[in-house]
């Protein structure tokens, strides 16, 4: 079998052409289905929802961080695709020790033109990922406007946040917001922290905790000098072929 080094420097041995493969990765499903490879997926997790619909033909094995081996075994795939940070490194371990399982890990628009490229190669789909790769640079090749600061929330009660060293962080960037939060990866902060950052922009994501209205109120009672806005998670953090809609997305909060 061919030899393949994931994002985590593993080497993974993969048939030559994978027929049946589950993706842990919603953001990676949909890029398989771009690749034309919507008839090899065999299983996906329930927050698989790009393509609309999509999950409803295929066998869900779970949640991200909650997948079920059993079901996982009974489809027998001869891949699975998953991600560092979306999954949980128990369930990971234990796939690794019965099928090639071929993990991401992505912090930069870089390094996810980078799993988009090998997975295209090992699914022996490469002009197709080269497409939309080419599609994604695309989308980056100016910058927009600076918009000021700003922290961004991705989850409530605790109040968690995206830091610095993650895949938000730099999409925050590009779309013209200043990070304020220098902690690395996902810290928990109070309430008080954000009130003392002062930002000019608290930008409540749409997941994975699904900030609604009602939170805007509470934070807008709080937060006086603040601009509170409700935005979609998806182009702040998903690094697959969606990708390619993100600074569409991010030009349109320039409205605000």
């Amino acid at each position: 079998m061919p030899a393949y080094i994931d994002q985590l420097q593993r080497v993974v041995n993969i048939n030559s052409y994978p027929q049946r493969i589950i993706s842990l990765v919603p953001s990676q499903t949909e890029l398989l289905v771009d690749l034309g490879l919507g008839d090899r997926i065999v299983g996906l997790t329930k927050f698989c929802i790009h393509p609309r619909g999509f999950k409803n033909e295929k066998q869900i094995i779970g949640g991200t961080k909650n997948f079920h081996i059993d079901k996982i075994d009974a489809l027998k795939p001869d891949l699975i695709i998953g991600n560092k940070e979306e999954n949980y490194q128990e369930g990971i371990e234990m796939l690794m020790e019965k099928y090639p399982v071929w993990m991401s890990d992505i912090f930069k628009l870089s390094d996810a033109c980078e799993m988009i490229r090998a997975i295209g190669k090992i699914t022996s789909t490469s002009d197709k990922a080269m497409d939309i790769v080419n599609s994604v640079i695309g989308q980056f090749d100016s910058s927009l406007p600076k918009l000021g600061s700003a922290v961004y929330l991705i989850w409530n009660d605790p109040i968690m946040c995206a830091g610095s060293n993650t895949f938000i962080d730099q999409m925050l960037d590009f779309a013209g917001f200043e990070n304020l939060v220098n902690f690395e990866r996902y810290p928990v902060v109070s309430l008080e922290t954000i009130q003392s950052l002062n930002p000019k922009f608290l930008l409540l994501s749409s997941e994975p905790f699904p900030f609604k209205e009602k939170h805007i109120a509470f934070f807008e009672s709080k937060l006086q000098k603040t601009k509170i806005i409700l935005v979609n998670g998806e182009p702040f953090s998903w690094y697959g072929s969606r990708l390619s809609k993100s600074m569409t997305y991010f030009k349109s909060l320039h409205g605000i």
